[in-house]
């Protein structure tokens, strides 16, 4: 029993802010379906390669970018242009209790699958839709895309090197940050809904935008501004209220020190034998630091490459300051804290039976997430779930006239 077990949840999304929603809902128990289109389906599953490969070592045609965001759902192919497809759909929100969509604004009216049109047939369906803009203001008919409204809401301002060092300039997350974020905001938003449910007795809209969703994100940025009326600048890996808060170059690679306060710093200077530093007038409290940035972070530059990464590392986290390696994905996942923590889990698939994703994060001690399904492979469960409402004979009749579609 997971923690969400006997939810029914309609996913109609596609790409990853939708999908991601689902797939934390589906982990924690929910019985999530994924309604896709016949012969295409999302459009990430195009988004290869890479492509998995198969028990032979073959590529097949199941994408990695979509595999992150589909598991433990279950793929209905469904053509909801089709007015019989429609009525499918309908008859499955009877006894649904969530309906996810990122549809532009208005598109699924002329469908008759918008909120007003199904809260009529379910007064107790939560529907969530997620958009670019949102469903009202000048922007709200336009689509919106991750790397798009990561420049439009102030975060790529804010994110790269400075203006005026090499290869300074605005650089988007190198994941698409925001389509998670929104994901992570639809879920608590269904949650939410479903609780004041349990009072009301009815369902509700969800309105969630990615714009809005980013300029949220923003976090002290967006408050530093309303507070100075200056727009933040881009520090690259530095930060704009800590020194020394950033990345250091040792001789073989770089590293990071996050020191949060002046007793840390204290200890910083004792370990890697500069303990002047923190008597120092221009570097002793945070605030000097930060007036002498310049002058810090050039002596520690010079500093740190008499030495190896590994070796600054291990003596600055010997006294408990924040300090790390900077790891690319395969040196992350190797890491003891990572295994030990099962991030990576092994769930067998139909066509490669060692296939593995990362895991969720969530740790729940009593309902703790299972790995039921792995990604479904387009229209893999089409007849057993449309079994349960349409006879062996009609569901030959709508494949035949490509209303649904199956493996």
């Amino acid at each position: 029993m997971g923690a969400l077990t006997g939810l029914r949840v309609l996913d109609l999304s596609r790409v990853l802010a939708g999908p991601w929603c689902s797939q934390i809902l589906a982990d924690l128990g929910a019985e999530v379906i994924k309604i896709e289109r016949p012969h295409t389906g999302d459009d990430t599953r195009m988004w290869g390669p890479p492509w998995m490969k198969d028990d032979a070592g073959q590529p097949t045609r199941e994408a990695g970018y979509y595999q992150s965001a589909n598991r433990n759902k279950y793929s209905v192919a469904i053509d909801i242009a089709s007015k019989e497809g429609q009525a499918l759909l309908r008859e499955m929100v009877k006894d649904s209790d969530v309906l996810i969509e990122n549809y532009k604004v208005g598109s699924l009216r002329k469908y008759g699958l918008d909120y007003a049109s199904l809260s009529e047939i379910n007064p107790r369906l939560v529907y969530c839709s997620i958009t670019g803009f949102g469903q009202t203001g000048p922007r709200a008919s336009e689509p919106g895309y991750d790397f798009v409204i990561q420049g439009m809401a102030g975060l790529m301002s804010i994110t790269g090197e400075k203006d005026d060092l090499a290869g300074g300039g605005p650089q988007k997350v190198g994941v698409a940050v925001t389509d998670l974020q929104t994901g992570l905001y639809a879920t608590i938003a269904i949650q939410a809904a479903l609780w004041a449910r349990q009072t009301t007795g009815k369902g509700q809209h969800i309105d969630l935008s990615l714009l809005d969703v980013q300029v949220a994100g923003l976090a002290n940025h967006g408050m530093n501004y309303l507070i100075t009326g200056q727009a933040p600048k881009r520090w690259g890996n530095a930060h704009a209220n800590i020194v020394p808060y950033q990345t250091f170059k040792a001789k073989d690679k770089d590293f990071i020190i996050a020191c949060g306060n002046d007793a840390q710093f204290k200890s910083l200077c004792q370990a890697i034998g500069q303990a002047e530093w923190a008597a120092h007038p221009k570097f002793r409290f945070n605030q000097d630091r930060i007036a002498h940035r310049g002058e810090l972070t050039t002596l520690m530059d010079q500093h740190f490459l008499t030495q190896s990464a590994q070796y600054w590392v291990e003596r600055i986290h010997a006294v408990k300051v924040p300090v790390g390696m900077i790891n690319n994905v395969d040196e992350a996942l190797q890491e003891p804290q990572v295994q030990a923590r099962e991030m990576v889990v092994s769930i067998p698939h139909p066509q490669y039976r060692q296939f593995k994703m990362i895991a969720s994060p969530l740790k729940l001690s009593e309902t703790p997430v299972e790995y039921r399904l792995a990604p479904p492979r387009l229209g893999e469960h089409t007849q057993q779930v449309l079994a349960k409402s349409c006879s062996a004979e009609v569901l030959v009749a709508l494949t035949e006239q490509g209303v649904i579609g199956h493996l």
